[in-house]
């Protein structure tokens, strides 16, 4: 072995990753390139689609390429398991959209603690949804938080965060895919800093902290009485999931894109006021709500040029 390969050996932490959807994955390949993942914690396989066949976690599927041992409990806090997690001797647990609450014995178990990488800039927009919920509350930036975890929900010291600003069309969609890879780069700095001994611990302040609630298929149904604006932003932030939706003629509509017209108009919410090419323009409780893309009830999703050619609107009003 070279004094190089060597050097390179010696630099490398060694890490129990715990994660499991989409979100973690660039930063478990980023972290499997730089240093040596012992195993990979995940949550266990659940059923999926009208078939219910048992489906993977992306995290454990990208683990098993990778060829990472997995461990999959069904509650991770079980003394069995932590003396699992004793037997890895892991240097330091990084923890990227788990989904289960780590006690005690599990935070003080490695040399360098466990590191959270949380999809916000905290104290902001701690909990489940801090994608979602900043689309939809208008941020006009956000980013990702590495810290120290604690036994409270996103409570713990921040290490190092990295702001991203939303673009004007930014969908949930989009902006979980920015964050995802600028977590996955600033876990890597943060893991530098630990080794080096540089890493600077913040308290939060929990004055300004604001919660992220989980979000539901409930929260897509659009209401016309509030304004274009927030619908505008709701239909950005549920896409792709659970998606915005209405009714028209009694059949669910979904709303996948859509512009606002800040114009006054005098005629109750939800109201057709015009059907083109260029859009079904809706009353709303302050202003227009101009929809481009659109999906009825067992049809394909589509631009509302294509839908008009095949749906003739008979209603006068959407959510009846």
């Amino acid at each position: 072995m070279t004094t190089q390969n060597c050097m390179e050996r010696k630099n490398r932490l060694r890490i129990v990753f715990m994660g499991t959807p989409d979100f973690a994955v660039p930063a478990l390949e980023k972290l499997n390139q730089a240093h040596t993942v012992a195993a990979v914690v995940t949550q266990q396989d659940r059923p999926k689609g009208r078939g219910h066949k048992m489906q993977f976690p992306p995290v454990k599927e990208k683990a098993l390429e990778l060829g990472i041992p997995v461990f999959q409990p069904k509650r991770v806090n079980e003394s069995d398991f932590i003396g699992q997690l004793k037997e890895l001797h892991p240097e330091v647990i990084v923890v990227i959209a788990y989904g289960q609450i780590l006690s005690k014995d599990i935070l003080d178990l490695p040399e360098y603690g466990c590191i959270n990488v949380h999809a916000s800039l905290l104290p902001k927009y701690r909990g489940a949804a801090p994608i979602q919920w900043a689309v939809i509350n208008g941020e006009e930036k956000t980013g990702v938080t590495t810290m120290y975890m604690a036994e409270g929900m996103d409570t713990g010291d921040m290490i190092d965060r990295a702001v991203v600003r939303l673009a004007l069309d930014e969908t949930g969609g989009s902006l979980f895919d920015k964050l995802s890879e600028t977590g996955a780069d600033l876990i890597l700095e943060t893991l530098e800093k630990l080794k080096d001994g540089t890493a600077v611990r913040t308290a939060q302040n929990n004055e300004e902290a604001t919660y992220a609630g989980k979000i539901t298929k409930e929260l897509g149904k659009i209401d016309f009485c509030c304004p274009a604006v927030s619908i505008e932003r709701l239909i950005r932030g549920c896409n792709p999931w659970p998606g915005t939706y209405t009714t028209i003629n009694g059949k669910t509509l979904k709303i996948w894109r859509a512009e606002v017209l800040r114009q006054t108009v005098e005629m109750p919410p939800g109201t057709i006021l015009l059907k083109d090419k260029t859009g079904i323009r809706v009353a709303t409780g302050e202003g227009i709500l101009n929809i481009l893309e659109l999906q009825l009830e067992g049809k394909k999703r589509m631009d509302v040029q294509a839908f008009l050619n095949g749906y003739e609107i008979t209603a006068d009003r959407l959510g009846e």
